[in-house]
């Protein structure tokens, strides 16, 4: 490891542990394999080994439909690669990555990436396409779904909620206190005396680092400064604070003040209060515990409730925020999909049915989708009458263990016959799995 320069944490790989174990039971004497058979021989079994995975997928993507999805990214050293991937209820899989570093990634060429991946995949399959919200992508969006009708575009839910940070904390006064924070995080950590004096305070406890790009760092950070509040107060309050000559320098000065400033902390209270639910969304889209394309719609209203709540309805404190939210969620991040795996979600759809909290515009996202992705009418009738079914808890919905499942088991489609009635459709189970959070 040290002589080839390999990062330490490949002993973290499974691999690793299971070519330790090879080794070992091979014995003394083992050959190890030549450069030449690692370049070619084993990479290209490796590779078709990787292409019977693949098609162990697209039996999937076959039967249930699948979501594909596209992850542009800058490495190290300035390349543009954009990853393929697509998601179907056997997970994800890495489909193919593109190079974009030699051409401009306008809407048009990624129209023509679009729609090279769903001509590969087969149009019949892809439900949606999800990428970030990028102009280029939008463009290509509309583009897309003009030549396709029955395929949706779908913006990043990560990438969207990112955006609201970024735009809540333009606002004062979150962006006003951010500012102080990062002035003070930027005081500290560029004076190694300092650092190591907070950091004894703090008991090794560093503040996390604003992040440019990644706007849901500025809750983060701020979390960070509320958590440490007690300690770097006393640490500007002390006598190593006081003789340290970088305390009495303009800067130090000011850093001491902000730290000290009860005002300081009450609007590092009030961002947390908007941010905190808001972070809360953002870990289950961007998590892998279960599917979040059926929880979403619900997550984001329960965030809105837990932040008027916070403010004891006081709607002159968040009715910006809400103005914020509101934009990004019907501008951007709204989809028919999202109401449609509402509605789908056994453990939401019972509970909000006795509470009768089921708005129109969730009956209208639902049937928006059925238009979109069933073009045959008898098809569309069909499945009315089981939801029906499903609506009333009737027959397999009324049983015992499915009552039990609604609340422990995320909405799963696996083992769902398709409708056989009338000519071939489009496939049926798709809701649950548009995993939006991955690109």
């Amino acid at each position: 490891m040290y002589d080839a320069g390999l990062p330490f944490n490949c002993v973290n790989y499974k691999t690793f542990d299971k070519f330790i174990e090879a080794v070992g039971q091979y014995g003394p004497g083992m050959k190890p394999p030549s450069y030449h058979e690692v370049r070619v021989t084993h990479l290209k079994k490796e590779v078709k080994k990787m292409d019977q995975i693949i098609e162990e997928h697209k039996v999937e993507w076959n039967k249930f439909g699948c979501s594909i999805m596209m992850d542009k990214w800058t490495t190290q050293n300035g390349k543009m690669i954009i990853n393929v991937l697509v998601n179907s209820p056997r997970r994800s899989v890495f489909l193919e990555s593109h190079d974009a570093s030699n051409s401009s990634t306008d809407g048009s060429k990624m129209y023509s990436l679009f729609r090279n991946t769903i001509d590969k995949i087969g149009k019949a399959n892809v439900v949606q396409v999800v990428t970030d919200n990028a102009s280029e992508n939008v463009s290509a969006g509309k583009m897309m779904e003009a030549i396709y009708p029955n395929i949706y575009w779908t913006p990043c839910a990560a990438h969207c909620i990112n955006l609201m940070f970024g735009d809540i904390f333009k606002e004062n006064p979150y962006a006003l206190v951010f500012i102080k924070a990062v002035k003070v995080y930027a005081y500290i950590s560029q004076r190694p005396l300092l650092l190591n004096l907070m950091r004894k305070f703090t008991k090794e406890r560093n503040l996390v680092r604003p992040a440019k790009t990644r706007f849901a760092t500025t809750f983060l950070t701020l979390h960070s400064f509320y958590l440490q509040k007690a300690n770097l107060r006393k640490l500007v309050l002390s006598t190593e604070w006081k003789d340290n000559k970088y305390a009495k320098e303009a800067a130090g000065k000011e850093a001491a003040k902000v730290l000290i400033a009860p005002s300081f902390w009450n609007d590092v209270v009030r961002a947390l209060k908007v941010g905190g639910p808001l972070i809360r969304v953002l870990r289950m889209v961007d998590g892998e515990k279960k599917p979040p394309m059926g929880y979403l719609y619900e997550a984001m209203d329960r965030a809105k409730e837990s932040i008027a709540a916070s403010f004891d309805g006081n709607v002159r404190k968040y009715e910006k925020v809400f103005e914020i939210i509101d934009t990004r969620w019907n501008n951007q991040l709204h989809r028919p999909l999202h109401t449609a795996g509402h509605l789908l979600n056994s453990g939401l759809f019972y509970k909000n049915t006795s509470d009768e909290t089921l708005d129109s515009e969730v009956w209208i996202g639902y049937h928006a989708c059925l238009e979109k992705l069933i073009p045959n009418s008898a098809t569309i009738d069909l499945i009315g009458e089981e939801f029906g079914k499903y609506s009333q808890a009737d027959g397999l919905f009324g049983l015992p263990v499915a009552i039990r499942a609604r609340d422990k088991r995320s909405p799963d489609y696996r083992g769902v016959p398709e409708v056989s009635h009338g000519p071939p459709t489009r496939k049926i189970p798709w809701a649950m799995h548009g995993s939006e959070n991955k690109a």
